[in-house]
């Protein structure tokens, strides 16, 4: 090996030397690595570990590992912990202290019986660490992830346990009566409740009638027909003279459901007095809708985020209605409900989960199952396709507005050059222009936009003037045109099966027959398995557990997963079967230890700040 030599560029530390292994040279360079100079001598033999650029007689590396021919054999066939790094900190470094703290004799952690542990084939929770550290293989680095997934549900359930009896607990101080409004709404609505829509019903007015505080979770498909089971429990939240709000997780859909109740309002006579609230209204808007729900005038408060600000006062909310959960955190849900006292708390989810899965992400709810859709509504026809399809179905998107119907039309990306092989609602509007009649009219929506433009367009759409929207999937959810009928998805190999079946859902609303064709870039065999499943099928539910199976690990919702369920290690479909085995875990011991035990430990600083 040459010898080293060193050099400032501004404040940049450069250690550069040529190395051979008698073949050929390399030229290797060090940054922030002057001592260098004093630690690897000329004519020793040394291991250099890194990417090698260049070509032939100018190959280079940068910024290798460095180990001596002995130290690196030790290595061989063995697994190394790579950890996220900081300013300042390198691998080895972190890797020391990792061996320094393990090396510790301090207390063991291990707080999980030993029948548990033997139950479930957990290792000691010492003998964990040291694995996910420094697994002797990977044998020894799977069993030591699973008894730390293990700990992270464990641990999570417990809380979400404690959670749940200590609401369930809270007396319920807006004790409510059925009122004659209700009852004549839904004798006045030009349809009927389906079977499960008055069986939750009921099980709603149980609730608000009950003894203790509701906690309770609606689930069901798209188009099941939840928001009116909302607005029925807001309906008679507010005849009983008390506050209810309304949470969306977007303003198109937040002024929708501030529309549809407005209206709703004007044709059935009923006793709201509705308000929206939303970030993009000006400060004087804002102003006058703080005022009227402090004061109570406003006994329907309906908005997105800017429902939790400090400045919203309400003055006696009594139920919180969030929509669309899986867009919100279970801190965003609290910090709503905690602008009253002991509130009511509804939650409705179309996001389709199986259902083990549903028990414990909301294991502090009470679960209500929508599985029937309304009558009427006929199945959507589908279609998985590759490109070549796509001239064909833009000639039956035509021939289906020239009916008088209307088309949504999704692209993953907002702008060209965002990604190579990638549809762009920009591009692909244009295109469209240039090869439909001028007549049709075409407009793009994407979530850059500023929210009054968004509405505008999607009002414009629900009007009826504009035909073909191109747009992300900023669509997905709550957007209701029974008109639309036809759904085309561009890359749909691009998105999760549960998420193309949210997209799909927004055509099928009204009494026309509804068409949705899934466009792929990609004729794999298991991309055309996976999408083919959703020509099989127009069930949530049995699409989310294909998803699952076929996808593994991931996202089934096509985002990742935020707030109380960004887990460490743990991932709740990869893991699902380690889940179900620390609920079990969870219920066993409770039956063995009692609550106050479980509570005790759930909230214990010791277990809440375990690092890994």
């Amino acid at each position: 090996m040459g010898e080293i030599s060193g050099k400032k560029i501004r404040t940049l530390t450069l250690s550069v030397c040529k190395v051979s292994d008698g073949t050929g040279t390399l030229s290797l360079t060090f940054f922030h690595m002057p001592y260098l100079k004093n630690m690897i001598r000329p004519g020793e033999d040394y291991v250099f570990r890194g990417t090698v650029q260049g070509r032939p007689g100018s190959l280079r590396m940068e910024q290798p590992a460095i180990d001596t021919p002995q130290g690196y054999q030790k290595k061989l066939d063995t697994l190394q912990p790579r950890y996220p790094l900081t300013g300042g900190l390198t691998n080895n470094m972190v890797t020391k202290a990792m061996r320094q703290a393990l090396a510790f004799d301090g207390e063991s952690g291990e707080y999980l019986p030993e029948d548990i542990r033997a139950h479930y084939h957990l290792l000691d929770y010492r003998e964990a660490l040291e694995g996910i550290h420094f697994p002797k293989d990977t044998k020894m680095l799977k069993s030591a992830r699973r008894r730390l997934v293990f700990d992270e549900f464990f641990l999570f359930l417990l809380r979400l346990q404690a959670c749940r009896v200590h609401s369930q607990a809270l007396p319920n101080r807006w004790n409510m009566m059925e009122t004659a409004d209700t009852v004549r709404f839904l004798e006045r609505l030009p349809y009927s409740l389906t079977g499960a829509q008055m069986r939750v019903w009921q099980e709603i007015k149980t609730d608000l009638q009950g003894d203790t505080v509701m906690n309770r979770l609606i689930q069901g498909d798209v188009g099941s027909g939840k928001t009116i089971l909302a607005i029925l429990a807001l309906l008679m939240t507010a005849a009983n003279g008390f506050q209810g709000a309304m949470m969306a997780p977007t303003e198109v859909l937040a002024r929708q459901h501030f529309e549809q109740i407005a209206r709703l309002t004007r044709d059935f006579g009923l006793p709201f007095v509705p308000v929206l609230l939303t970030g993009s209204m000006t400060a004087k808007e804002k102003r006058d809708c703080y005022e009227r729900i402090e004061s109570g005038e406003a006994n329907v408060i309906l908005g997105t985020h800017a429902l939790i600000q400090e400045k919203v006062v309400c003055r006696n909310l009594a139920l919180v209605v969030t929509d669309e959960q899986h867009r919100f955190g279970v801190r965003q849900r609290e910090a709503l409900t905690e602008k009253g006292t002991d509130t009511h708390v509804l939650v409705m989810s179309a996001t389709p989960i199986p259902r083990t899965l549903a028990l414990i992400l909301y294991g502090d709810l009470q679960i209500s199952v929508v599985d029937e859709l309304p009558a009427g509504r006929l199945p959507v026809k589908n279609c998985v396709v590759g490109v070549g399809y796509r001239e064909t179905a833009c000639r039956f998107i035509q021939k289906e507005v020239e009916q008088g119907r209307q088309a949504y039309i999704v692209c993953p990306m907002v702008e060209e050059g965002e990604m190579e092989g990638v549809e762009n609602v920009t591009a692909y509007a244009e295109k469209l222009r240039d090869r439909l009649p001028q007549q049709i009219q075409i407009a793009v929506l994407h979530g850059r936009m500023k929210p009054a433009d968004k509405n505008r367009i999607m009002e414009g759409f629900g009007r009826g003037d504009i035909d073909i929207l191109v747009s992300t999937t900023v669509i997905e959810v709550g957007i209701n045109v029974p008109n639309a009928t036809v759904m085309m998805v561009e890359n749909a190999e691009r998105f999760g099966l549960a998420q193309l079946h949210q997209l799909r859902g927004r055509v099928g609303r009204g009494r026309e027959q509804s068409y949705c064709i899934f466009i792929s870039n990609s004729d794999q065999k298991h991309t055309m398995e996976r999408l083919s499943v959703l020509q099989q099928s127009n069930d949530g539910f049995f699409i989310a557990g294909e998803d699952l199976r076929l996808r593994g690990p991931g996202d089934l919702f096509g985002i990742r997963q935020s707030g109380s369920m960004a887990f460490r290690l743990a991932d709740i479909y990869q893991d699902a079967k380690i889940l179900e085995e620390a609920s079990q875990a969870v219920r066993y011991w409770q039956e063995k230890e009692g609550q106050e035990t479980l509570s005790a430990l759930a909230f214990s600083s010791a277990v809440d700040f375990r690092s890994i």
